[in-house]
């Protein structure tokens, strides 16, 4: 079945439409309108530069549940030696920032955060919906993980590491974050080793629908973010 091609209609079609690798959706924009209705779906986009934007549901999805989360005797020795700060919402456009560049080559290629991407989520930061972990090694940003939160739900964006174990780090300080607020899931989108070394698990898109109902993620209205600006 081909996908769906949006207009400038805010809506997005049903999940199960999606193809057999996840792709649901093509066009459209990236208003905080159409991202916040996407995120309260389950929907996420990812392009590379030069494409249209295309719009995400994969079956199966990678999540790590807050109370399932493993930190390796390895990482809980180098986490007690208090090497760098962690914070909250303190620089998150530099995390934007250091995500898209690392990840880009030097043709430009290689990332999918886009300047309309970036953008976007700054927008959304502003807003209140997107939030940043950050490492800091003295004033030096050396890691950091970024996303969008509704109700009790973190979908997880990007992360990028320039020390050992900075990402790590963050992503650690996030879960154990969301599990003090309650949160019922971080939504980790794509399956890697490093984020099963954590304790992220693949769970299917039906399970996925469900834990967004019981996360209070609400309907495409008054969205509300719980994820507050802190020092961890």
């Amino acid at each position: 079945m081909p996908c769906y091609q949006l207009d400038e209609d805010l809506w997005f079609p049903p999940l199960e439409a999606a193809e057999d690798y996840g792709l649901l959706a093509v066009g459209g924009d990236l208003s905080p309108e159409r991202l916040l209705l996407a995120y309260s779906l389950g929907i996420f986009p990812w392009f590379n530069p030069g494409e249209p934007i295309l719009w995400w549901s994969p079956d199966p999805r990678c999540v790590l549940f807050p109370s399932e989360l493993h930190v390796s005797r390895s990482m809980k020795k180098f986490m007690r030696k208090g090497l760098y700060r962690v914070s909250i919402d303190e620089n998150f456009a530099g995390v934007v920032y250091w995500c898209r560049r690392l990840r880009k080559g030097l043709d430009g290629s290689g990332t999918w955060i886009t300047p309309e991407m970036e953008k976007a989520y700054l927008r959304l930061h502003e807003l209140g919906f997107a939030h940043s972990v950050e490492c800091w090694d003295g004033d030096e940003l050396v890691g950091g993980v970024y996303g969008v939160c509704l109700g009790y739900y973190f979908c997880g964006e990007s992360m990028f590491s320039r020390r050992t174990n900075a990402s790590k780090l963050v992503l650690i300080h996030l879960v154990k974050k969301l599990a003090e607020l309650g949160f019922e899931l971080l939504d980790c989108q794509q399956t890697t080793d490093h984020l099963v070394s954590l304790g992220a698990t693949e769970i299917s898109r039906l399970e996925f629908q469900q834990h967004l109902r019981i996360a209070e993620v609400p309907p495409y209205g008054p969205l509300l973010s719980r994820f507050s600006k802190s020092v961890v």
